[in-house]
């Protein structure tokens, strides 16, 4: 029973979040209200904001396995492997809208893209998000390395900063009209150019010594 509770949450949940995203991308953020999202999911108001305690939550929503990803991928790397090289290795994989070759999957990127760059909420939203992992990102540092030092932090502003760029790398290529395959090439090649960087200064960073 608990795991058939679960499903069907779950289901209610994207059925609300795939509402909203819909009419969001229909006439853009700021011009729908909770309200008349609710409505067309055929929910309560309040059930909207059991499963959303925000507005931008409704776009936002799956960020939160990015950060249980990233810092798995960092506590978890493997004997050698410094802290920046598990970074690169994490920002580099493909996930997600951005990975599908499919053309409808391309186009619903391309809508959200443009939607969250129209939107002063959304855009803060996502440097709140950004500053969030960021400070996870740093006090795992700090506790990993026994340092409760200004580094730790300096570092984790440093790697999330390449995240941050390309992701705004992205959404200005999306709007500007750029689709499969050519942008995951473009988007990887930035990643590989602003991790090389990263590298000649922090690349001997947190090197995990064997067990």
């Amino acid at each position: 029973m608990t795991g058939l509770r679960e499903r069907k949450k779950e289901q209610t949940r994207r059925l609300i979040a795939e509402t909203a995203r819909r009419l969001f991308a229909e006439r853009g953020f700021e011009r729908v209200p909770v309200a008349e999202v609710a409505r067309a999911a055929e929910v309560s108001e309040q059930t909207v904001f059991n499963y959303f305690p925000t507005k931008e939550d409704l776009v936002y929503w799956r960020l939160g396995s990015f950060e249980d990803e990233l810092l798995a991928t960092i506590r978890d790397r493997e004997p050698g492997e410094s802290v920046p090289a598990a970074f690169g290795r994490f920002v580099r994989a493909p996930r997600g809208m951005l990975a599908s070759p499919d053309e409808e999957m391309q186009e619903r990127l391309a809508g959200l893209a443009q939607m969250i760059a129209e939107s002063p909420a959304l855009l803060a939203r996502e440097q709140q998000i950004f500053a969030r992992y960021t400070d996870a990102l740093a006090e795992l540092l700090a506790a990993e390395q026994g340092d409760d030092g200004v580094e730790p932090w300096v570092v984790a502003n440093a790697l999330m900063g390449v995240h941050r760029a390309l992701v705004a790398y992205s959404r200005r290529r999306v709007v500007a009209g750029a689709r499969q395959p050519r942008l995951a090439r473009d988007v990887r090649a930035e990643a590989d150019r602003a991790l090389a960087r990263l590298d000649a200064g922090l690349g001997d960073y947190g090197i995990r010594r064997g067990r």
